[in-house]
């Protein structure tokens, strides 16, 4: 039997340090030679071989069904060429899921990039480009060993879509 699903639509507000602080921090540039400091992205990859590469994506909409978590690591991601996406997080916690009703979408300009907190549920990136080069970094294993999925359609009968602020 099929379950209806309901579309929930997202706004995607501005990034700023304080909003995004339940998820993570967002990192802007900084001057050259200033010491390691809070404003610094505070990484946790103690667990494993970090792996820092560059992934290429395509425009996939801005539609979700699914929205996952890594508990072993941070994770960095960041667009190259200054392009401006869009990500969708829930706050990390104990519970298997994430509840519905705390997920929120931040539009991300391309002059900096966000930190993952452990735990931190996501979904993106997403974008209205053609084409996106996204650095990430993460365990060498994250995507194999530390990768829990929660099936938002599924689960809560749920999918999500991301709007840009007017």
């Amino acid at each position: 039997m099929d379950t209806a699903i309901t579309l929930k639509t997202l706004i995607a507000r501005p990034i700023t340090p304080e909003g995004f602080a339940p998820f993570g921090q967002v990192i802007f540039p900084s001057p050259d030679g200033q010491a390691f400091g809070a404003n610094d992205a505070q990484l946790v990859l103690d667990a494993g071989t970090p792996r820092f590469y560059i992934m290429t994506l395509t425009h996939r909409g801005q539609r979700f069904r699914t929205i996952t978590r890594h508990r072993r690591c941070t994770q960095c991601l960041g667009a190259l060429g200054g392009k401006d996406w869009w990500l969708a997080v829930a706050p990390p916690g104990p519970a298997a899921t994430p509840d519905p009703a705390t997920i929120q979408a931040f539009h991300i300009p391309g002059h900096c990039f966000v930190n993952l907190a452990v735990g931190t549920w996501h979904a993106g990136p997403y974008f209205g480009h053609d084409q996106v080069h996204f650095y990430n970094l993460e365990l060498s294993d994250t995507n194999m060993t530390d990768h829990q999925t929660c099936h938002l359609a599924q689960t809560f009968g749920l999918e999500f879509a991301i709007t840009p602020a007017p």
